[in-house]
C-alpha cells in the first residue's frame, strides 16, 4: 500500500491497515532526514517488528576536471 507517497510492506502481518502504515512513515520520518521511498515491517518471534525503509539518495553533482 502507499501512503503519503511511500510504498509500505507488511511481511507476516496480515491484519495491518491504513493507519497503522501511517504511524509507522510518522516514525520512519521522524528519524530520517533523507525523502522516505520505502518501507518494509516485518513481524518477529518475539512478538516486535523489523521495520527497514529504502532512502532516496542525494541528487548527483557532476564536477568537471579541465586540465590544460
Amino acid at each position: 500500500m502507499i501512503v503519503d507517497g511511500v510504498k509500505v510492506s507488511f511481511v507476516g502481518l496480515d491484519d495491518a491497515d491504513r493507519d497503522e502504515a501511517a504511524a509507522y512513515v510518522a516514525y520512519v520520518r521522524e528519524r530520517v532526514a533523507e525523502p522516505v521511498k520505502s518501507i518494509q515491517v516485518k513481524a518477529c518471534d518475539d512478538g516486535y517488528v523489523d521495520v527497514s525503509y529504502t532512502a532516496r539518495g542525494q541528487k548527483f553533482e557532476r564536477i568537471r576536471r579541465i586540465t590544460g
